[in-house]
């Protein structure tokens, strides 16, 4: 029998391409659903990339603003097949959920909330909950590996309950996970440490090369956003969207949730692209779709956009201003890992900053706990008895779907989905 980590044959660029644009559609669950589903799919079951590599760059995105899994999914993109690779699995990582919002934007404002999106929204947040639990089990085994492991995993999750900033979290984790890499190794014991090292990726490349690509894609990001300044003029709605998202990218650690009440505050309250009550409901659609929860801010422009039009119609202002918030939002990750990419697995080669991502592993499990614990009292609260029975129910039968009968993560989503719109349509 093979190993999780057993050398396969390297896929075709239109293979991989394939599997990217799949797993577009299928990431749900959140960071720690897609993080599951691309360790599932891309270690385990194709064995394109080893273990020791996805833990690796996993910790390295973990440390950037922006969503982490989408910056895995580039780093590892860029592994198989270069530039070109990163660029597709980034993009095609985010497509699919920003067309969905798109559609249920528009939906939610030209025809209010329709009891069946209702519906399917409950189910697949019930199916996240089981997504979440398994993310939970199978990164505790990988990383776990003695008690200070487990201590840096509780020290986190008790820290973030306590409302430590992420960033401070995972400082901390380096920090302890550096001294034990220092005055007690046998404490820590680097989860590289056990897998073998992967065959080298895409050629090593020149710091020239790195500078001129992290210039053109600063160009990438700026330059249409600009050019709408001059069109559109500097008091436009998307030109304060341009600044406005593409502050955010850079404050984004620790996920959607930790940036999301800032941007709620200033986009509600300072801009005033849309009401609260808005803001739930985007937040509601994104939790709908694929993708990293972040995409909820496309929510945020599209209705800025239509509440507050540059254009003669407000669809098309709506679109636009969809289109600058995502191009804002997710273009820096490009930016953060692609330049970098070749030296990023060396880092690994030094003991200390080894041992110091070790201890970022370790807290990762408490983080991804912690998310699973919010989630689950955000999706609980102020529900009837009736619909606390269903959402468990689909928890549990998702769970028992991917854990005991290896159901893949398509099926049990769609068979939420599908639950939760027959849910919708029971009378009472």
């Amino acid at each position: 029998m093979n190993s999780p980590t057993a050398e396969a044959a390297a896929p075709g660029f239109a293979q991989a391409l394939r599997f990217w644009w799949l797993l577009g559609w299928i990431s749900f669950g959140g960071p720690a659903g897609q993080i599951a589903v691309m360790h599932t799919e891309l270690v385990e079951r194709r064995r394109w990339v080893d273990e020791a590599t996805f833990l690796h760059a996993l910790n390295y995105c973990m440390l950037l603003p922006g969503p982490e899994a989408m910056q895995l999914a580039i780093y590892l993109g860029w592994r198989l097949h270069g530039v070109r690779g990163g660029i597709a699995a980034g993009a095609l990582f985010v497509l699919p959920a920003t067309v969905l919002l798109a559609l249920l934007s528009w939906a939610y404002l030209a025809f209010g909330w329709l009891p069946v999106v209702a519906g399917i929204s409950l189910g697949l947040s019930a199916a996240v909950l089981a997504l979440l639990a398994q993310a939970v089990w199978r990164l505790g085994q990988r990383v776990l590996r003695g008690a200070f492991p487990k201590l840096l995993a509780l020290l986190a999750l008790a820290g973030l309950a306590a409302g430590l900033g992420f960033p401070w979290v995972l400082a901390a984790a380096a920090g302890l996970g550096a001294l034990a890499g220092r005055f007690a190794p046998a404490w820590l014991l680097s989860p590289h440490a056990v897998a073998r090292r992967a065959p080298p990726g895409p050629a090593q490349g020149s710091r020239r090369r790195a500078l001129a690509l992290a210039a053109g894609l600063l160009v990438a990001w700026w330059l249409p956003l600009f050019a709408l300044r001059l069109v559109l003029g500097p008091d436009s709605t998307v030109w304060a969207q341009s600044l406005f998202f593409s502050q955010a990218a850079l404050v984004t650690f620790g996920g959607a949730y930790a940036v999301l009440p800032h941007v709620a505050q200033q986009a509600v309250e300072h801009h005033g692209w849309l009401t609260a009550a808005q803001m739930m409901v985007g937040l509601g659609l994104a939790e709908t779709t694929p993708g990293p929860l972040i995409i909820v801010l496309e929510f945020v422009g599209f209705v800025g956009g239509w509440n507050r039009p540059d254009l003669a119609s407000p669809l098309a202002s709506a679109l636009l201003g969809a289109g600058v918030t995502v191009w804002a939002t997710f273009l820096p990750s490009f930016l953060f890992v692609l330049p970098l990419a070749p030296w990023i697995d060396g880092l690994r080669d030094r003991p200390l900053l080894s041992a110091a991502i070790a201890g970022i592993s370790a807290a990762v499990v408490g983080v991804i706990v912690n998310l699973a614990v919010w989630f689950g009292v955000h999706l609980y609260a102020a529900r009837a008895p009736t619909e606390i029975v269903f959402i468990t129910a689909v928890a549990l039968l998702s769970w028992l779907a991917l854990a005991k009968a290896r159901w893949h993560v398509v099926a049990v989503v769609l068979a939420a989905g599908v639950a939760g719109a027959a849910w919708s349509l029971l009378p009472g």
